[in-house]
């Protein structure tokens, strides 16, 4: 068998679905509520004499970035987590190290002679 990838040589490992899960209702969470007004629609109570609906729709700003922050942390650790059962896979059948354009066993500095910057 052949080191070399092809088109069918899997990317990814198989993706546990409770991640993209939680991300979306993370995300529908920061786009929902802040547009359902009878949650907010009131004056009181104020805060340094804003109303409450003004105060409600700033306070999601934060909320909303920490939230997509959480979403994009739970995907991009999936994603991370299936590319390394993916590698780990084909080490498995190839019985070794595979060898690629990434890991030519220099230094990464083969520009400057092999030597760091």
């Amino acid at each position: 068998m052949s080191d070399t990838p092809t088109r069918d040589t899997p990317t990814r490992g198989p993706a546990r679905p409770l991640p993209y899960v939680l991300a979306g209702i993370l995300l529908a969470a920061a786009i929902v509520l802040p547009l359902v007004p009878q949650i907010y629609s009131f004056d009181a109570p104020r805060f340094g004499g804003m109303p409450f609906f003004y105060w409600y729709q700033l306070l999601w700003v934060p909320i909303s970035a920490i939230l997509s922050t959480v979403a994009y942390w739970l995907t991009v650790s999936e994603d991370r987590r299936r590319r390394k059962a993916a590698r780990d896979a084909a080490r498995e059948i190839t019985g070794g190290p595979r060898t690629g354009r990434h890991s030519a066993g220099g230094t990464g500095d083969e520009a400057n002679g092999g030597e760091p910057a």
